[in-house]
C-alpha cells in the first residue's frame, strides 16, 4: 500500500518532470502553503490550527501560478482530491485543478466548466497557456496574460501572500483593460500599501501609461493624513529611489515619476488657489488614493474636486470597509471591488488576530442618568431636566464619575491582563481626551513616575509632540508609550502591529468607522508576543458586532458592569441578545467649550456625584462562526458530559500529565475558559478537575489545598520511601501546588521558576536526588495519581 507521500515521489513528480514542469524556466512548488492557520490563543496545545497547502502550485513561466495538483494515495481513486483541488484552485486563482493517485489523473478546468475523463500525463506548460490565453470570458487576453508575467519585486523576508498577488493581478488586468476607475478592498491589516507598490512596481517595469509613450507611468499616491503617504514613502516605495520620489508640499515639482501628497497640502482654501492645478489634467497616469472611502468620492467633498481635475488619469481606491450605507459614495464612484479580502478571511487564514470583547457598563449607561431637582453644574447653570444616556455622555453632558468608574477599570484591566500591552483609548473628543488621561495618570502613578511616555495624548491639537508620540507608539521595540488617548487620529491607516487592546469610550455607529477602530488591533506581530488582542466596549457600541452583514465575529464577548471605583458588581449569562442599533448620528450634539472664552461652555459638568459598573456577560462563537449569548454554566455541562460518561472517567485521565493536558485543550477549544468558571462559580481557589466535575456531575468541589491536605491524611507515610531531600522537594511542590495549581508539577519550567527549588540546585541536581530523571518524573507522577484518587 502507497501512501501519499510516496505517490507523490513515486509517480506525481516522475508525472510533473515528463510534462515539462521542471524544465526552466517553468517550474512547481511542492507543498504550496497559502494561510498561515487561524490563531488559537486560548489553546495551549495549539496556537493556530492547520496551515492550508496545495500538493503542488504549477508555475507557468517559473512565477506565474496556473494550476495545482492534489496527490492521494496510490489505493485511492484518481478524482478523491478534486474537490479539494477545486476549493484551492479558486482561493488561489488559478484555472486548473488536478487530482491524482499516481496513475490516473482528474482535471477541472475553470475556464470551461469541464472535468476529465482519467488522463495518463499532466499538460505541458505551453499547453495550459494556450488553454488559459482567448478571447472567452474565464479566459485571459494574450497581450494581457504576457503583460502579468513581469515578475513581482522580491521585497526580503516579505513573501507576497495568496490574496495580495490576486488583488494585484485583478488590478494590472483591469487597467490593460481600460478600467478608469478601480477599487480594491482590503481589511485593515492585510497589506494594501503593499500590494499598492506591486501594481506600481509592475506598471513602471511595463512602462505602462495613458499616452503610449515609451517611459514609466507618473503615480500620484493621495491620502488624508501625512503618515499615511510617509510610511509608503520611506518604506514600500523606497526602492524607487530618491531621485524618482516627490511629496508635494509648498511646492509643485515635475520630472518625477513617484508623488506623494495629502489632499490638504495640495487643495484649495480660503488663503490657497490649490497646489493640484500647476499639474495639467493630464500629467498623471495613475492615482492611488489611500483609504479612500474618508471623502474623497463625496459628491459634496472639496477633495473630489482633486480627482475630477485628474479626469485623464487611472485612479484606483484602496479601502478596508465593504460596501455600506455610509460608504455608498465611495462605490458608486469607484465601481465594484475587482477584489475583496474580508476581515473574516484573514483571521480565518491566519493572517490577522483574533479579538475578545469585553463589554463594560455603567449605572448611568444602563439606566441612564437624570439631574436632581434645580441642580447647577460646575458653572451655576441649571441643567435641563431630562434623560441623559450614552449618546449624550462628552457631548451634552460631562460627568467626572464616569470618566474615573472607566478609568479605574481600564486600568484594573490591565493590572489583571497586561499592563505593558499597547492599548488605543478612543474618546469623543480633544476635552474628553484630556479628562480620561488625567484619570489615567493618577491610578497609574507608578508606572508615569517612572516613565511619563506611559500615557500619550495622540491628537491633532498635540500638533508634533503628539505625532512624536504616534511614531513612538507605533515604533514595535518602542515600550516606553503604552496607552494612547485619542479621539479620532488613530481611527484610520496607522500600523500598530503590537495593539493588544482597543478600547472604545466613545460611541460608534458608523459600521465604516468601527472596521477602521477595530482594525487597530488586527496585525499580528508573534516575535512580540501579539496573536490576538481585546475589545473594551463602555460605550455599547459593539453591537454593530450582530449587525446581519458583518463578517467578522469576535472570539468571545463579555460584558461587565463597575461600580464607580471600576469594581465589578455581578455578572450575568443570557441565551439571546436583543439589542438594537440606535439611529445616532456622533457627529451631531454639544463639541465642548466654544470660541469665544467670554461665552458659556456648551456642554454641562458634573463634578460631584457616584458612578457604578454593574454586570458581566460571557458572549461565545458557535462552531459554525455565529456569535450568540451563553450560558457559560450549563454549556460546560453539556459539553463535559457529551466528552465523558463520568467523574471516574476523567478522574482516569485526570491523574496522567499528558492526558489532562488533552482533556483542558480540548475544553479550552469548546469555548471552556476556566478562569472564567472559576470567577462565575466565585470558586477562585477550586481545582480545575474538581470544577468541571461539580458542574457536570454535581460532585463536590475541593479546593487545592483540601485536596493536598486529604492527601496527607490518607498517606501519612506518603515520602517515606525517598530521602530527607527528596522528601522536602516534593513537599515543598505540594505545597506550591496549594498555591497556584497544576503548572507547579510541570518539567523543568516549573522547577526553574521555584526559588525554593533552587537551593538543591538544577533541574538535574534534584533528579539526582531521586536516582536519576526517570525516577524524578516518576515520582511526581505518583504524586499526581495519588493526589487525584481522592
Amino acid at each position: 500500500m502507497v501512501n501519499e507521500t510516496n505517490t507523490c515521489r513515486k509517480y506525481v513528480e516522475p508525472k510533473l518532470s515528463d510534462a515539462g514542469w521542471q524544465t526552466e524556466p517553468h517550474d512547481y512548488t511542492e507543498q504550496y502553503y497559502f494561510t498561515a492557520g487561524r490563531i488559537q490563543p486560548r489553546s495551549r496545545r495549539r496556537q493556530r490550527g492547520e496551515r492550508k497547502f496545495a500538493d503542488y502550485l504549477l508555475l507557468y513561466n517559473g512565477n506565474f501560478p496556473i494550476a495545482v495538483v492534489e496527490a492521494k494515495a496510490k489505493y485511492k481513486t484518481a478524482d478523491e482530491g478534486l474537490e479539494q483541488a477545486i476549493d484551492y484552485a479558486r482561493t488561489l486563482d488559478v484555472k486548473f485543478a488536478y487530482a491524482t493517485n499516481g496513475v490516473g489523473i482528474v482535471e477541472y478546468d475553470f475556464t470551461t466548466g469541464m472535468q476529465s475523463e482519467d488522463l495518463t500525463e499532466f499538460p505541458s506548460p505551453e499547453q495550459l497557456w494556450q488553454r488559459l490565453t482567448g478571447e472567452e470570458p474565464q479566459q485571459l487576453r494574450v497581450d494581457i496574460a504576457e503583460k502579468l508575467l513581469v515578475p513581482f519585486y522580491p521585497t526580503p523576508g516579505k513573501d507576497l501572500r495568496y490574496y495580495q498577488r490576486n488583488a494585484v493581478n485583478a488590478t494590472i488586468s483591469g487597467i490593460l483593460k481600460g478600467q478608469n476607475r478601480l477599487l480594491l478592498t482590503m481589511a485593515t491589516g492585510t497589506g494594501k500599501t503593499t500590494t499598492a507598490f506591486q501594481i506600481c512596481w509592475k506598471l513602471s517595469q511595463l512602462e505602462w501609461n495613458t499616452t503610449g509613450e515609451a517611459r514609466a507611468p507618473r503615480i500620484l499616491f493621495l491620502a488624508d493624513r501625512n503618515v499615511l503617504v510617509d510610511d509608503p514613502m520611506i518604506k514600500d516605495f523606497a526602492v524607487f529611489g530618491k531621485d524618482k520620489i516627490y511629496k508635494i508640499q509648498g511646492e509643485s515639482k515635475k520630472g518625477r515619476d513617484l508623488y506623494f501628497a495629502i489632499y490638504q497640502a495640495i487643495a484649495e482654501d480660503k488663503v490657497r488657489p490649490g497646489l493640484y492645478k500647476e499639474y495639467n489634467p493630464n500629467y498623471f497616469d495613475l492615482i492611488v488614493i489611500d483609504e479612500c472611502h474618508r471623502g474623497s468620492a463625496k459628491d459634496e467633498g472639496s477633495w473630489r474636486q482633486i480627482l475630477q481635475h485628474f479626469e485623464p488619469a487611472y485612479q484606483l481606491g484602496l479601502t478596508a470597509t465593504p460596501l455600506r450605507d455610509d460608504n455608498v459614495d465611495t462605490y458608486r464612484y469607484f465601481g465594484n471591488p475587482l477584489y475583496t479580502y474580508s476581515l473574516k478571511q484573514g483571521i480565518e487564514d491566519g493572517f490577522l488576530a483574533p479579538y475578545r470583547v469585553y463589554r463594560v457598563k455603567t449605572r448611568s449607561d444602563a439606566d441612564g442618568w437624570r439631574p436632581t431637582d434645580g441642580q447647577l453644574d460646575r458653572f451655576g447653570r441649571m441643567i435641563p431636566d431630562e434623560m441623559y444616556g450614552t449618546p449624550d455622555f462628552e457631548r451634552k453632558l460631562v460627568r467626572r464619575a464616569r470618566t474615573r468608574a472607566i478609568a479605574q477599570h481600564l486600568t484594573d484591566f490591565l493590572k489583571s491582563t497586561d499592563r505593558s500591552g499597547k492599548t488605543i483609548v478612543f474618546c469623543v473628543d480633544e476635552e474628553h481626551v484630556k479628562a480620561m488621561i488625567k484619570e489615567l495618570r493618577n491610578l497609574n502613578a507608578d508606572m508615569t513616575r517612572e516613565n511619563p511616555d506611559y500615557i500619550t495624548r495622540i491628537t491633532s491639537d498635540a500638533g508634533d509632540v503628539g505625532k512624536g508620540h504616534l511614531y513612538n507608539f507605533k515604533d514595535v521595540l518602542n515600550e516606553t508609550h503604552v496607552i494612547a488617548v485619542t479621539a479620532k487620529l488613530l481611527t484610520t491607516g496607522v500600523d500598530i502591529p503590537t495593539c493588544k487592546n482597543v478600547v472604545l469610550a466613545k460611541v460608534i455607529r458608523s459600521m465604516t468607522d468601527f472596521k477602521q477602530i477595530i482594525g487597530r488591533g488586527t496585525r499580528v506581530q508573534e516575535d512580540r508576543g501579539k496573536i490576538f488582542f481585546n475589545i473594551i466596549d463602555y460605550t455599547n457600541s459593539t453591537v454593530l458586532f450582530e449587525d446581519r452583514d458583518f463578517d467578522d465575529e469576535p472570539e468571545l464577548i463579555t460584558e461587565t458592569e463597575i461600580d464607580d471605583y471600576g469594581q465589578v458588581l455581578s455578572q450575568q449569562q443570557e441565551d439571546t441578545c436583543n439589542y438594537e442599533l440606535e439611529d445616532i448620528d456622533p457627529n451631531v450634539g454639544f463639541h465642548g467649550l466654544p470660541e469665544d472664552d467670554d461665552a458659556p461652555p456648551r456642554k454641562y459638568y458634573i463634578d460631584g456625584g457616584a458612578e457604578e459598573i454593574i454586570s458581566e456577560t460571557i458572549y461565545d462563537l458557535t462552531p459554525d462562526q455565529k456569535l450568540q449569548v451563553s450560558q457559560i454554566i450549563n454549556a460546560t455541562k453539556e459539553q463535559v458530559r457529551t466528552l465523558y460518561r463520568s467523574q471516574l472517567e476523567i478522574q482516569q485521565r485526570w491523574v496522567d500529565p499528558q492526558t489532562r493536558s488533552e482533556i483542558i485543550d480540548i475544553l479550552i477549544d469548546r469555548g471552556i475558559d476556566f478562569d472564567d468558571l472559576k470567577r462565575i462559580t466565585s470558586k477562585p481557589d477550586a481545582d480545575p478537575f474538581d470544577l468541571i466535575c461539580h458542574i457536570a456531575f454535581d460532585a463536590p468541589v475541593l479546593t487545592y489545598k483540601q485536596r493536598a491536605e486529604s492527601l496527607r491524611r490518607r498517606q501519612p507515610d506518603l515520602f517515606q520511601q525517598y530521602g530527607d531531600e527528596a522528601k522536602a522537594i516534593l513537599e515543598i511542590l505540594l505545597d506550591k501546588y496549594v498555591q497556584k495549581g497544576l503548572d507547579e508539577f510541570n518539567m523543568p519550567d516549573a522547577f526553574k521558576a521555584n526559588p525554593e527549588l533552587l537551593r538543591y540546585g538544577n533541574v538535574g541536581e534534584i533528579a539526582q536526588h531521586f536516582g536519576g530523571a526517570a525516577q524524578l518524573r516518576q515520582a511526581i507522577q505518583q504524586l499526581q495519581v495519588l493526589l487525584y484518587s481522592a
